[in-house]
C-alpha cells in the first residue's frame, strides 16, 4: 500500500508579504533607474564594443613584461594570503568575546565592532589606509585584513555559539580549566567549519586584492590601472589574463581543500 506523500507546509502570510515586498522593490529599482536597454542592442553599440575589444588583441607577451606580470601576480597572491592570515587572528580574537564568553556587555561591543569592520568595503578601507600606509601592497593587505576580520569574526562567533557545550562542561566538571575545555572540546568541534570559512574568504580576497590596486594598493590591479590609463590595451589584456588564471587556480585549490575538510 502506497503511503500518501506529505503535504508541503503552507507558507505563512508574513513570508508571502516579504516576497511581494522584494518583488516590488526590484520593480521600483528598474523603474527609477534611467536604463536604456535598447541602446545595448544597436548596430552602433555592437561595432563600438567590437572595436574596443579588438584593441586587447594580441596580448603583450614580451619576456620583460611577462616577468613584471608574474611579480605582480605573486604580490597579489601574497596580499590575499597575508591579509587572510591576519584576519584569522583578528577574527578569532574578536570571536571569543562576541560569542558571549566574557559577558553580555563585551559581547555587544565586540559584535558592534565586527559590524563596523565588515560593513566597510575593502576599497574604502584601502582608500583610508593609503593615507597612513602610503601607496603599495601594505595598505591593500591591511584593507583585506580589516574587512575580512569582521566577516570571519562574525562567522567564528556564530560557530562557537552553536558548538555543543556538554563536552566542555564535562571537562570542567573533571577539573579542566576554561582554556583547556575550549582547546580540547569546543575548538575541535568548530575547527573544520572555521577552516572552511577561512578558505572561502581567501578565494574572495584573491579577487578583492586584484581590484584593490585600482586605488594604488599594489598588485595586478595597480598594474592594470596604469596600462589602461595609457590606453595600452595589449598590456592590459595580459594583466587581465593573469588575474583570471590566478583566481581560477586559487578557486580550484580552495575547493579541493574544503572538500577534504568536509569528508
Amino acid at each position: 500500500m502506497n503511503n500518501p506523500l506529505p503535504q508541503a507546509p503552507r507558507r505563512a502570510l508574513s513570508t508571502w508579504l516579504l516576497i511581494a515586498a522584494l518583488l516590488a522593490l526590484v520593480v521600483a529599482s528598474f523603474a527609477s533607474l534611467p536604463l536604456k536597454w535598447a541602446a545595448f542592442f544597436t548596430s552602433e553599440a555592437a561595432s563600438t564594443t567590437a572595436e574596443f575589444l579588438s584593441g586587447f588583441a594580441p596580448p603583450e607577451t614580451s619576456s620583460g613584461f611577462l616577468r613584471k606580470t608574474a611579480l605582480a601576480t605573486l604580490e597579489t597572491l601574497s596580499m590575499s594570503a597575508l591579509g587572510t592570515l591576519l584576519a584569522v587572528v583578528g577574527g578569532m580574537l574578536l570571536a571569543l568575546p562576541a560569542a558571549g564568553r566574557f559577558g553580555a556587555a563585551v559581547r555587544a561591543a565586540s559584535r558592534a565592532l565586527l559590524n563596523v569592520l565588515r560593513s566597510v568595503p575593502e576599497l574604502v578601507w584601502a582608500s583610508i589606509l593609503l593615507v597612513a600606509a602610503g601607496l603599495g601592497p601594505f595598505a591593500g593587505t591591511l584593507a583585506l585584513a580589516a574587512h575580512t576580520s569582521g566577516v570571519l569574526g562574525r562567522l567564528f562567533a556564530d560557530a562557537l555559539e552553536n558548538a555543543d557545550p556538554s563536552q566542555a562542561a564535562a571537562l570542567r566538571v573533571n577539573g579542566a580549566s576554561a582554556l583547556q575545555a575550549f582547546l580540547y572540546a569546543t575548538l575541535p568541534q568548530t575547527l573544520p567549519q572555521m577552516l572552511s570559512y577561512t578558505l572561502y574568504r581567501w578565494e574572495n580576497n584573491i579577487r578583492a586584492a586584484a581590484v584593490l590596486g585600482v586605488v594604488g594598493a599594489g598588485g595586478l590591479g595597480q598594474m592594470l590601472k596604469y596600462h589602461l590609463s595609457l590606453f595600452q590595451m595589449p598590456s592590459a589584456a595580459t594583466v587581465v589574463l593573469a588575474m583570471l588564471l590566478l583566481v581560477a587556480l586559487v578557486d580550484a585549490v580552495s575547493f579541493a581543500l574544503r572538500r577534504a575538510l568536509t569528508r
